[in-house]
């Protein structure tokens, strides 16, 4: 077809492309055009065609004409981040426009309070196939009148060469919070088309031609989605991480480049679960180079070999063969799978036992069988019947919004997989693993788990999964350094390919440089050697090489945590936290049942120090019995002490089971989330009351949580009436910086590295030295030994950390001096990041 007129979408001052304050219009980087400041505020077809994008907020249309030429008209500037508020759309995607036709309405007014800038630049953006006419500018036009007009060039449309050369691939994660809009696809289309080669860009089952800002808008990919950037031709590596960066982060680095002719043999990853819903999963050849990144759940440095791991898919009848035949099935299935979990719990010890415990009382839970019998009931299948009572109770645990309840519905499909596997006759042991596994899986379930060879398991990377997940629990348990979240990068790994995983920094490297092998090599077996010369010696105490005394005591989640702690020489407990007896039940725990778990812990650390940190409810941590109210933001609402303050039947309970543990003064009391002195006072007077009641005259120690800014700024004043301080640095680090430190999408930016979280860790130290109290860590970042440095040396003497740590810290203690550790310290707080303070630390201390 020939050319068409544009029209003026709308009435207003036409002003030249040049002139549009954003660099990717004036810039022509979308490409040419014009920009029209508006007078009205609807915008009209202004030519006849098809709606090929409209974003969903809904500032943004692209029309394509009958001829081909497709022109985005974009209403404001920055207007993107409304989320379509002052928005009103009255087209669809694939609509069929005549010139003149409504396509959306806005609300001058609202838009001129909330954004730089009205003006709407109206672009050609496939101008390479079409010739444009600019329109005289600097004056007043009405709405339709001719503005420019649009003709095919002669060659034709869509005539680029296909570029020969090799290939390039990797994947990048999108970090503009409103994904993909006129801007970045301006400027990925800008980087594609000076290239010689031919870039694809895909999502999903979507792809484009990353030299099309159109085309990349209809991808419809959104914050933190991954996409799958590819490139044939001489330039393609260094397009393919041009364009990586400008859409935020690579999040799985390059599949190595290979010639051309080998591009099309890839093997097909063949992972039986399916991949997260909207990533694309890019199966890897054997022998490509990938990096995968996640969040740590384990830390650690490995080298292994990749294995694959999947759950097998059942196919499931749905009707029954009888009422009492199919009520008799399932009645055996559940005793069957109850008496494996027992065979397995008798084998097990510490966290393994107790979340083997979980899965035996989901299987004999009386609620779940009825609603299973409910379904047979119905003429279902006793299958189909356990499955739709589980997805059930699934479904309605994922709408509470709670992240650590979501977790826990891995323990539910857990148990719904081997009941079924049972019913079905699909029970089968798990493979034998070759030494030194790194496992790669969507997800392991904790049965799966119990049924490896923990020795054999050098690494595990997960796609999806949390750091609060069991399975992640059970790794760091073993010692086993472990990544999750990683996206589908890690689905798309094949068996046997040489694995170095760096847990510590959250990343996976598959396929490394063979020229970094025998380094990396050397580096594991090297740690290797240290961590067994740390074990050896780790049940001794650790003095710094001034003579300072640090102590290194253990994280403990109940009594099944103490004999691994003590086997790691630890030198009591630091932090025992008291949820474990809260959590997951109807009521709450009666004085004596507490008293008997603290004395259980207390005896087994055989008069070692005793930290019990007082109910940390609230937020990610669910307790129906308590009433607690609901809340648009519950992190900063009734959680930790002051839920205990707003129902003080259940802290007075807790504080008479701690004060009767024996010997009085072994135990010593932890409150969460102080933030107010009156918090601490208030608790006092309920401590001093109970004391009197229970006949104790000597004090007992109170201690605060520093996890709340205002805790650290107020030091001075809170250590005098507080004995010690434990800093909890995973909540310090999420109100610190203001990130939901629950959020996969922030994880890589929540870093208890930060200057600012070590300034307030220093201003607690301060405060507490001021009068005389002493300071502890009990948060994640002292289980990092190159945490530990930085942590002696702005006043920290107490370490307490998970027990497979312990021995490492203690080691890397007896090797340091409290004074260059101090000055250190200072150095870091001028750094500009927590990745800087990393290096900073790298180059100190190169064997940390």
């Amino acid at each position: 077809m020939g050319a068409i007129d544009l029209k003026a979408p709308l009435a207003g001052w036409l002003m030249p492309i040049t002139e549009v304050p954003d660099p990717v219009f004036s810039g022509r980087i979308l490409g040419d055009g014009f920009a029209i400041d508006p007078t009205e505020a609807t915008l009209r077809a202004p030519f006849d065609g098809c709606v090929t994008s409209l974003h969903r907020a809904r500032h943004a249309v692209t029309l394509k004409a009958d001829n081909g030429a497709e022109v985005l008209m974009h209403l404001g500037l920055d207007t993107v981040g409304l989320k379509g508020e002052g928005f009103t759309a009255h087209v669809a995607e694939g609509d069929r426009v005549r010139q003149g036709d409504r396509l959306i309405s806005f609300d001058m007014d609202v838009l001129a309070q909330l954004v730089r800038s009205l003006v709407v630049p109206v672009v050609l953006t496939n101008g390479e196939d079409f010739s444009f006419t600019p329109p005289a500018t600097d004056r007043l036009v009405a709405t339709g009148e001719s503005l420019a007009r649009i003709a095919p060039i002669s060659a034709g449309i869509g005539t680029r060469q296909a570029a020969g050369g090799p290939s390039f691939r990797m994947s990048a994660r999108i970090r503009d919070p409103n994904g993909i809009h006129a801007r970045p696809a301006g400027m990925v289309a800008e980087i594609a088309k000076a290239a010689s080669s031919e870039v694809i860009i895909r999502f999903g089952d979507r792809s484009a031609s990353a030299a099309s800002p159109v085309g990349l808008m209809l991808l419809d990919a959104q914050f933190d989605d991954v996409l799958t950037i590819e490139a044939n031709g001489v330039d393609a590596e260094a397009t393919v991480r041009a364009i990586a960066e400008k859409l935020g982060a690579a999040s799985e680095a390059d599949a190595s480049a290979k010639d051309a002719s080998v591009a099309g043999k890839e093997q097909p990853a063949t992972a039986q679960k399916a991949e997260p819903a909207d990533e694309a999963i890019v199966p890897l050849a054997p022998g490509e180079a990938l990096e995968v990144r996640g969040m740590t759940a384990a830390p650690g440095l490995a080298l292994g070999t990749s294995v694959r791991v999947a759950l097998e898919e059942f196919d499931i009848e749905e009707e029954g063969a009888g009422i009492e035949a199919e009520r008799t099935s399932l009645h055996s299935a559940l005793s069957r799978t109850a008496e494996t979990i027992r065979r397995t719990m008798a084998s097990s010890t510490g966290q393994q036992a107790d979340i083997m415990a979980a899965h035996l009382s989901f299987v004999e839970d009386p609620d779940l069988r009825k609603d299973a019998e409910g379904f047979i009931h119905q003429g279902k299948s006793a299958a189909f019947a356990w499955k739709a009572a589980i997805d059930q109770q699934t479904a309605a645990l994922r709408k509470l919004g709670n992240k650590v309840l979501a977790e826990r519905v891995a323990d539910l499909e857990d148990i719904r997989h081997q009941v079924l596997a049972v019913l079905l006759g699909k029970e089968s042991s798990a493979a034998r693993l070759p030494e030194a596994a790194v496992l790669f899986a969507a997800d392991i379930l904790p049965s799966q788990f119990a049924q490896f060879d923990a020795s054999r398991i050098a690494g595990i990377v997960l796609a999806e999964g949390g750091t609060t997940a069991h399975v992640s629990i059970l790794a760091a348990s073993k010692g086993i350094p472990t990544i999750v979240a990683a996206g589908p990068a890690a689905l798309s790994v094949p068996d046997d390919q040489p694995v170095v995983v760096d847990a510590d920094q959250g990343v996976a490297r598959i396929n490394p440089p063979a020229g970094d092998l025998a380094s990396i090599k050397e580096g594991v077996a090297s740690r290797k050697a240290r961590l067994a010369a740390s074990r050896a010696a780790s049940h001794e105490p650790a003095f710094m090489t001034d003579g300072t005394r640090i102590e290194v005591v253990a994280n403990l989640g109940g009594p099944a945590d103490v004999a691994a702690a003590l086997e790691n020489g630890a030198e009591g407990c630091g932090l025992m936290r008291s949820e474990f007896l809260f959590l997951d039940r109807a009521t709450a725990p009666s004085e004596d049942e507490q008293l008997e778990h603290y004395q259980a812990i207390a005896t087994g650390l055989e008069g070692r120090p005793l930290i019990i940190r007082t109910l940390d409810a609230g937020a990610d941590k669910d307790v129906p019995y308590v009433g607690l109210p609901r809340e648009d933001n519950p992190a900063l609402g009734m959680r930790g002490v002051r839920m205990s303050l707003w129902q003080p039947d259940l802290l007075r309970t807790q504080i008479r089971a701690i004060l009767r543990v024996e010997p009085f003064g072994q135990a010593k009391l932890l409150l969460p989330m102080v933030a107010t002195l009156e918090d601490l006072r208030r608790v006092r007077r309920v401590i001093d009351e109970e004391m009197q009641s229970l006949g104790r005259t000597t004090p007992i120690e109170v201690g605060i949580m520093v996890e709340v800014p205002s805790a650290a700024l107020t030091a001075s004043q809170f250590a005098r009436e507080a004995d010690f301080f434990s800093v909890g640095t995973n909540d310090l680090t999420q109100y610190t910086l203001a990130m939901d430190r629950m959020s996969s999408h922030l994880a890589d930016q929540l870093d208890p590295f930060h200057p600012a979280v070590l300034r307030l860790i220093g201003l607690a130290a301060e405060g507490a030295k001021a009068h005389g109290r002493w300071v502890g860590v009990c948060g994640s970042l002292a289980s990092f030994p190159k945490a530990a440095p930085l942590l002696i040396g702005l006043g920290v003497t107490e370490l307490s950390a998970t027990a497979g740590a312990i021995p490492e810290i203690k080691a890397l203690v007896r090797t340091l001096d409290r004074k260059r550790c101090a000055e250190i310290a200072q150095e870091a707080l001028k750094c500009e990041s927590g990745e800087a303070v990393r290096h900073l630390v790298a180059t100190v201390w190169p064997e940390v």
